[in-house]
């Protein structure tokens, strides 16, 4: 059976409150009674209630100073004010300081319990939002990645995990998979979150500028240092840095890198005195560091002081159930930049998103959807506003039209899913995103045989 909901009724007239209370009684109520200002501020202070019916002149505190009370101690309990005295002045005090309604004597019973049912009902209705706030700060949700797949759950959980301490990260995975997305979220998880989040493209600079961006420099260490510059290291202390595309530093960099992570201190170019830093180091790469290491050109040393916690993200054609809610995103943030009319996707276009392998995985579908809705001119996008590769992948050009192409890349996608899961139909329509049903349906049409031949 659940809880009857508590109201507390604040009235000082004594015949009133004791209608009021028999009457709300009577409807299921659970009824707790002050007779004064003073009684009802304790009784609230002291007790949860779901709704706080109060006469507004109750003697000190007064009716508007017992609902102040009430929103301190209790932020989601509903207050509705009565008196006697009714002013446009007042009611308008009583509802910007958080009143859920205000009503003036004679009050009538049925519109009073209509009042406490609406109250009751916006404030468990608060109680959800609130829950789901605090999921979403939670395991659930991390800001602008998008994802359905457990995949990326599985990734996430990962992230969750590691955010909370202080180990370095790898973060793997193809370009444009979203690896910085990744090290934001790990940065945005953990206690290091007020600092700075420092992030740099190794592959962007040559040796001698990324070093000095690295660790900073000294005044009139080489041309044009005309003045002290700290580096990204001190820079990131009590946050974190981003050192993406690690495998593109040099040999001689290597060992600098090395010897910060080891000693917790860097020196500036020019410079030989140690200076403590206390960032936390996430890196990440498109390319495979063991097999760097083997054939000697990475530091095996640096490697394994990399990849204390190794996170990899999957590509998106390893996960396509990710592919249209990705799109969808994309297309609502370009619309918020760029305008357009485009609101969903045709089903051929959907289908023709979901089959294509996307070799340049998250960015190259974001970019994909920009193109989409500047070609649109419906309210859905259609297969002809999509990138031409999308429909004709390098390679396999056809002298087809559009629908023979998509028909030809809808079957080789389900021929290769269903041998990646042994030929089982019932997992092989889970990692497609469609039904058993549907799948059936598909095989017969493209003549694909239930079993290897």
């Amino acid at each position: 059976m659940m809880d009857r909901p508590r109201i507390l009724l604040a009235e000082d007239d004594v015949s009133l409150a004791a209608l009021m209370t028999l009457d709300l009684k009577r409807r299921g109520y659970e009824v707790v009674s002050a007779k004064s200002g003073r009684e009802a501020a304790q009784k609230v202070s002291s007790q949860p209630y779901d709704a706080v019916v109060t006469d507004l002149r109750i003697g000190s505190p007064d009716g508007l100073e017992i609902l102040r009370i009430a929103k301190l101690s209790q932020p989601e309990t509903q207050v509705i004010l009565i008196t006697g005295h009714g002013s446009i002045d007042t009611a308008v005090a009583a509802m910007k300081n958080g009143a859920f309604d205000y009503m003036t004597k004679p009050i009538e019973p049925d519109e009073l319990a209509i009042v406490i049912e609406k109250a009751i009902e916006h404030r468990r209705l608060l109680g959800e939002v609130r829950r789901l706030r605090e999921v979403v700060k939670g395991k659930y949700s991390f800001d602008n990645i998008v994802y359905v797949s457990p995949h990326m759950a599985n990734v996430l959980d990962l992230v969750q995990k590691v955010a909370v301490t202080d180990a370095t990260v790898l973060v793997q995975g193809e370009s444009g998979t979203g690896k910085e997305l990744i090290a934001r979220a790990i940065h945005e998880k953990s206690a290091r979150r007020n600092g700075a989040f420092v992030a740099i493209n190794c592959g962007a600079l040559p040796e001698g500028l990324l070093e000095s961006e690295l660790f900073g420099h000294v005044k009139g260490s080489f041309t044009g240092a005309e003045r002290n510059k700290r580096g990204l290291f001190e820079e990131a202390s009590g946050g974190t840095l981003f050192l993406d595309e690690i495998s593109e530093t040099t040999p001689a960099l290597q060992v600098k890198l090395l010897r910060a992570l080891q000693d917790g201190e860097v020196r500036r170019v020019g410079d030989n005195h140690p200076i403590k830093v206390s960032g936390r180091l996430v890196t990440a790469t498109n390319k495979d560091l063991g097999r760097l290491v083997e054939q000697g050109k990475f530091r095996d040393d640096l490697y394994y002081r990399l990849k204390v916690f190794p996170i990899h993200i999957p590509p998106l054609r390893e996960r396509p159930e990710d592919i249209l809610p990705l799109a969808e995103h994309f297309l609502r943030n370009a619309r918020k930049k760029n305008g357009g009319r485009a609101l969903r996707f045709s089903p051929r276009a959907a289908e023709a998103l979901k089959v294509y392998r996307w070799p340049g995985n998250v960015r190259e579908l974001e970019h994909a959807m920009e193109r989409a809705l500047i070609m649109a001119t419906e309210t859905a996008i259609t297969v002809e506003d999509l990138p031409p590769e999308i429909l004709t992948p390098p390679g396999r050009a056809s002298a087809g039209g559009p629908g023979e192409k998509l028909q030809e890349m809808e079957k080789r996608h389900i021929a290769g899913t269903l041998k990646a899961c042994a030929f089982s139909q019932a997992d092989a329509a889970k990692r497609l995103g469609i039904t058993r049903a549907a799948l059936s349906s598909k095989m017969k049409s493209h003549r694909i045989k239930a079993l290897p031949h």
